[in-house]
């Protein structure tokens, strides 16, 4: 079935119009998943045709793929106002915040703070230094979805190391104060971990402002890269302090001495890093990268809040559940709605063209720069056809 909606869109500003045309996807579906994964961009699938090529025209240019990993770290380095030797360029968020696990030592502080909203790769990693003698402690969340301040002082203590924290909750969307944990850990001599993955992109990240110590984020998502990139922010002054055991010969003070008799780390972020570097990736994710630069994540930010309003709107009519908070400054880009069989309607979105995505037992819906009102007008008009798999 046609998936545009025949309303005439209200006269808001609709940010979609000069970029929507660059994504092929939406000449066939309405994609409102970016939670999951960016839609597929013209530039990110002509950075896998460079790629190709200079691969078939250069054979093995490992010089110039060196080259295409420094312009990845100076690119996230610019979106984030942090300096290049700050950034460690990874496989994933998992392999960043793992190298950094490694290198920490449980002795003289033991406790690790995480909250009950951690992607689980998060949970994973922290509770695995339990062998190493972390001992790991999750905030929970109140009754209202949020995490107020004072469930974190109630945990964090002289005892903590560490409060990793994530920026935007995958499962119902909910952002967290940042500035407010970062400050109360710091006056409790603990550092801060943001997992930013689900937020970077949707709005400007600035880790100067924030005062975090270390930053995990990748490409998949708001950045509209692919798969297979991510980035570790490390404060300069911090690097030389944490050694990580899990390493690899890119971490190395100098990857082409091709030393194997000792383990000397860079004394840049460049220490968090591990094997031979994704290179598709690289190119897919600086592609990206600069595509979200062009577009402007601020611009993108006050786009999908403008979306999000509609569709909450459209979503208090039909009386569905919003689990995502209310107030804007507490939400990311990913609303979440309460289903009886989350399953179930996400299935029933797809056969009528529409793309989104489950967690939890919510639907989840996540516009993006690219998306518009017409957009939110489907999703609406699907979901009132399927009503009775909204939780009330």
């Amino acid at each position: 079935m046609d998936v545009r909606s025949d309303q005439a869109a209200d006269p808001i500003y609709n940010g979609a119009d000069r970029i929507r045309h660059r994504f092929p996807i939406f000449e066939r579906r309405v994609y409102i998943n970016s939670c999951s994964q960016g839609a597929l961009s013209d530039s990110v699938r002509a950075a896998y045709d460079a790629y190709l090529r200079d691969w078939d025209e250069k054979g093995a240019p490992w010089e110039y793929w060196t080259e295409r990993g420094e312009a990845a770290r100076a690119a996230f380095a610019r979106l984030v106002n942090a300096d290049a030797d700050e950034i460690a360029v990874t496989t994933s968020l998992s392999a960043g915040v793992s190298a950094l696990a490694s290198g920490l030592r449980f002795a003289r502080r033991s406790k690790v703070v995480l909250t009950d909203w951690e992607f689980p790769t998060i949970g994973q990693i922290w509770h695995a230094q339990e062998s190493r003698g972390a001992r790991v402690v999750h905030v929970p969340e109140a009754d209202d979805g949020t995490i107020p301040l004072e469930h974190f002082e109630r945990t964090i203590d002289d005892d903590t190391l560490l409060v990793s924290i994530t920026h935007v909750c995958y499962r119902n969307g909910a952002m967290l104060d940042v500035e407010k944990v970062v400050k109360l850990a710091h006056e409790r001599g603990a550092l801060v971990l943001l997992d930013a993955f689900q937020s970077i992109g949707t709005l400007p990240i600035d880790v100067r402002e924030l005062g975090v110590d270390f930053l995990g984020a990748g490409v998949l998502k708001y950045l509209l890269g692919s798969a297979g990139l991510g980035f570790l922010y490390c404060r300069r002054d911090l690097v030389e302090k944490v050694w990580p055991t899990a390493t690899g010969w890119f971490a190395d003070k100098n990857i082409f001495e091709m030393d194997h008799t000792d383990y000397s780390p860079a004394p840049t972020a460049s220490r968090f890093q591990s094997g031979t570097p994704p290179i598709p990736s690289i190119y897919a994710g600086i592609a990206g990268i600069e595509l979200m630069q062009e577009i402007g994540v601020a611009e993108t930010r006050e786009h999908v809040l403008d979306l999000n309003s509609r569709l909450i709107d459209g979503l208090d009519e039909l009386k569905a559940r919003v689990v995502t908070p209310r107030k804007p400054k507490r939400r990311g880009a990913l609303i979440c709605i309460r289903s009886t069989d989350s399953r179930a309607l996400v299935a029933a979105l797809a056969r009528e063209g529409i793309v989104t995505s489950e967690r939890d037992g919510n639907l989840r819906i996540s516009a993006h720069a690219y998306n518009s009102v017409e957009d939110v007008d489907a999703v609406l008009a699907s979901l009132r056809r399927h009503r009775k798999l909204l939780a009330s």
